[in-house]
């Protein structure tokens, strides 16, 4: 079974690449790597959510955010190499929380990202991963998801 079929299965399509709102792109292609700029949980160019994990949003629904990261990562990437099914492996993952100042959970969100992955490229979605509490994100986003890829 192809990614695409997987998640078509998933009852997912991958949304359009949003253009940047500052000076980089989307993804960088260097030889057999494709790193994947942060993506924040935008549903047709907005944000889904906005806050503070731990105590705007729940930690519940910060991983159902980095899933959305995850599927715009994706996005990125199957739009700078045509199809995820040349996708080699996810060799890295970073996940940024925007967390209230006692919340501690950063890897169970992330996790949202990293699940995303797996049921998606099954093998190939294992990936290496940190998952980091920051202050602040861009747009007051709760979560923002980066990766590397390797592909054919």
């Amino acid at each position: 079974m192809t990614p695409e079929e997987r998640l078509a299965e998933l009852g997912l399509t991958l949304p359009k690449v949003v253009p940047p709102v500052a000076a980089y792109v989307p993804t960088s292609r260097t030889g057999n790597h494709v790193y994947v700029s942060g993506q924040v949980p935008f549903v047709d160019g907005k944000l889904a959510d906005t806050g503070k994990v731990g105590a705007d949003v729940t930690a519940e629904r910060a991983a159902e955010l980095a899933r959305i990261c995850a599927l715009n990562a994706l996005a990125a990437l199957a739009a700078e190499v045509g199809e995820l099914s040349r996708v080699v492996k996810i060799v890295k993952v970073v996940g940024f929380v925007a967390s209230a100042p006692d919340f501690t959970g950063q890897p169970q969100v992330i996790n949202g990202a990293s699940e995303l992955l797996v049921e998606v490229l099954g093998e190939a979605g294992k990936h290496a991963r940190s998952a980091v509490g920051v202050a602040a994100l861009p747009l007051d986003a709760p979560v923002e998801v980066e990766l590397i890829a390797e592909v054919r």
